[in-house]
């Protein structure tokens, strides 16, 4: 006589929604617009997902989370062991709960997401790294005797933390080098602090140097030291120093004043803390039109940011139509419901200025969308005879970035590809100079947090197969 089998769980289509502030509301401040799930919530959430035998969501992980195993903590009440089973693979919860595009990757894969209602992994992330931090003490893991090995870190963004993190946990000895004065790279100086607290990001670094990373701010690598001169002191070195070098559109009057890049402006909001001008030491000038160009991420965090300093309008300015949006759904929603204006199918042109050199007004064409181009995407074409005007007193340049050339200008023998970015192997990091590996956006290109933390595990375990002649 067969055994009884246990029948499959019924599918639970019923996803539970995150609380956030009111739109009008949360326009006019700074505070974290998503409020996070209550206990009760978390659980009803985590109860829906059901603990697959071969769990997709899981290969949708740049950073290969035990996803139902940390969910099925949550589910049971049995929290501690979720945020052990969550931080045995990502040291940043909190921050990948928050901005990773999850409906991309590990929520892309659940089953569930067949019926348009996939389990909310991102929200539990963030749910059990919050509840942790609540309980005022974080459980810290065993690290292993020394191997006597050191390594560098340049960089202190999503790739180079988890390198470090990885590698600690491994017995080598870390150290972090950090160009700029407080901790995170794009973390801290290129993401709201309405979409991601900088009380949260220190939190996570905090938890790396509690492993035992040592950190270096204020240190330019290729300005204060050479990768080679730091090298002669270490035995292996991760170059992870993202894409800062902003692009523009080459078009005239990009040098007046009032007109940005996204860099600048988001560095000033966040790393300089602009928004809390008079009681910070960067004065903003307040804008009244702001037209931001771009539709990524980025440019909806630009947007979202001139609001709430004070803009009575804010545009996205687009080339294509809102199908085309690179942005998260999350991100272009919020926008809209706070007030920003979509200008699709639309192309600047020229900045024209006062007699002071002051940003007046953007000219534009109408666009019409073609044939699909090499991104899939129908490419945008000109509607000849559609100039027209746009009144703007500021105008930000959100239409991507290069990485910084500072470090293989000054040390030899890596290998550039075309967009000035570090070649190395996607299997192992490695770079084409000796004892260094790279990863994240200094070698995709910008792109997102979770991607760059996954280059960062590939690379932290290539260099311990190197450092020790072990696989991990």
């Amino acid at each position: 006589m067969s055994e009884p089998t246990t029948p499959p769980k019924k599918m639970n289509l019923n996803r539970e929604e995150m609380p956030k502030q009111p739109a009008v509301v949360r326009r006019g401040n700074f505070m974290e617009v998503a409020l996070g799930y209550p206990l009760e919530t978390a659980r009803r959430e985590a109860s829906r997902c059901i603990q697959c035998k071969k769990p997709l969501c899981v290969a949708g992980c740049p950073v290969e989370i035990d996803i139902p195993g940390f969910i099925r903590h949550i589910a049971s009440g049995d929290l501690p062991q979720a945020a052990r089973v969550l931080k045995s693979k990502n040291c940043l919860p909190a921050i990948c709960g928050r901005v990773c595009p999850q409906e991309e990757q590990c929520e892309a894969r659940c089953v569930l997401e067949k019926k348009g209602a996939a389990v909310a992994i991102g929200r539990l992330e963030r749910f059990i790294a919050d509840w942790e931090a609540a309980q005022g003490t974080m459980e810290m893991p065993l690290i292993p005797k020394s191997t006597g090995k050191r390594v560098a870190v340049i960089g202190s963004g999503p790739a180079g933390i988890t390198v470090a993190g990885d590698l600690i946990k491994l017995g080598h000895a870390v150290t972090i080098y950090e160009a700029l004065h407080e901790p995170g790279g794009v973390l801290t100086y290129g993401i709201p602090e309405f979409r991601l607290p900088k009380a949260i990001v220190k939190r996570e670094v905090d938890y790396v140097r509690a492993l035992g990373v040592d950190l270096v701010l204020n240190f330019v690598v290729g300005l204060t030291r050479t990768l080679d001169q730091i090298l002669d002191e270490y035995d292996a070195a991760f170059v992870g120093t993202g894409a800062g070098l902003p692009w523009f559109m080459d078009i005239p009057g990009e040098n007046l004043n009032g007109v940005y890049s996204a860099n600048e402006y988001l560095t000033r909001m966040n790393l300089m803390r602009g928004f809390l001008y008079p009681r910070s030491d960067t004065p903003i000038k307040k804008q009244t039109r702001v037209a931001v160009v771009g539709g990524g991420n980025v440019a909806m965090d630009c947007a979202r940011t001139a609001l709430r300093l004070g803009a009575a309008e804010v545009r996205i300015v687009y080339r294509r139509s809102r199908q085309e949006l690179p942005a998260r759904l999350e991100e272009i929603e919020n926008a809209e419901e706070e007030g920003v204006i979509f200008e699709y199918l639309t192309l600047p042109i020229r900045y024209n200025g006062d007699d002071d050199g002051w940003i007046l007004n953007m000219e534009a064409l109408r666009m019409e969308l073609g044939e699909p181009d090499a991104s899939g995407r129908r490419r945008p074409v000109k509607v000849e005879g559609s100039e027209f005007l746009l009144p703007v007193d500021a105008a930000v340049c959100a239409i991507g970035n290069s990485p910084n050339p500072l470090i293989p200008r000054t040390s030899a023998g890596f290998e550039i590809g075309k967009g000035g970015n570090i070649v190395a192997d996607p299997a192992t990091g490695k770079t084409a100079k000796d004892r260094v590996w790279a990863g994240g956006d200094i070698v995709t290109g910008a792109a997102t947090v979770i991607l760059a933390m996954g280059a960062g595990r590939v690379a932290a375990r290539a260099m311990h197969e190197y450092l020790t002649g072990e696989k991990v």
